[in-house]
């Protein structure tokens, strides 16, 4: 549908520009993203605030570049890459994590789930232990090789 993926674009759009206010208007009330590595759930419009601006607040400089969107009936997929300096603390259920001064770049995917021209559940996909990496608080690992 790309009526979706245009509404998806815009919501991407929306926090490049830190325009937090679209984005609370675009949940449903019972709205909900979750973080799918750590389970955290942000509910409602409400909660679209909070996890949008624990990204802004940690990466004052960051940006989202849409690589994909593919949308079909009321589910979009969105594969993004975002991109940031960590010059502010960010708060995570597992505790604040002060800034470190490093770049990081990740690779997302939100799965989400449109209604009546409202987000009713985005579920998001990154390395976590990736993005600790970039920021030095875990030792990179190795990649491995298929023998």
């Amino acid at each position: 549908m790309a009526d979706n993926a245009e509404f998806a674009r815009s919501i991407y759009e929306a926090w490049n520009n830190r325009d937090f206010d679209y984005l609370t208007e675009s949940v449903a009330p019972e709205g909900t993203i979750t973080m799918m590595g750590s389970g955290e759930v942000f509910r409602g419009p409400d909660g679209v605030r909070q996890y949008n601006t624990m990204w802004a607040d940690a990466f004052p400089d960051g940006r989202i570049t849409i690589d994909r969107v593919i949308a079909q009936d009321d589910c979009v997929v969105v594969e993004f890459t975002g991109r940031g300096t960590h010059t502010g603390t960010m708060n995570t259920s597992a505790g604040d994590i002060p800034a470190t001064g490093r770049s990081a770049t990740l690779h997302f995917i939100d799965v989400m789930e449109v209604a009546d021209g409202k987000v009713r559940t985005q579920r998001s996909y990154f390395d976590t232990g990736a993005l600790m990496a970039q920021l030095g608080l875990t030792a990179a690992q190795p990649a491995t090789t298929a023998d």
